[in-house]
């Protein structure tokens, strides 16, 4: 998937991001392929919590923060 593009998707966490600059791990689906990038959040996200991409930084790594999955929105 490529950079803008993933602005607006909702990820899982996979390896806790820790906040600040100490990333983590998501993943996103696309058309039921999932596609794993480097996570950075303000604040430290937990392993299974889904995430909004906020920002592509380039080099498979993205912003990210909480996000409460609507049944319309789970991955």
């Amino acid at each position: 998937m490529r950079g803008q593009a993933l602005v607006g998707k909702i990820g899982v966490v996979v390896t806790a991001v820790r906040g600040g600059d100490r990333a983590g791990e998501i993943r996103v689906k696309v058309q039921g392929v999932p596609h794993h990038y480097l996570a950075y959040s303000v604040e430290p996200i937990a392993i299974g919590a889904h995430v909004l991409v906020i920002h592509y930084r380039g080099a498979r790594q993205v912003d990210v923060e909480p996000w409460s999955p609507t049944p319309q929105h789970t991955p």
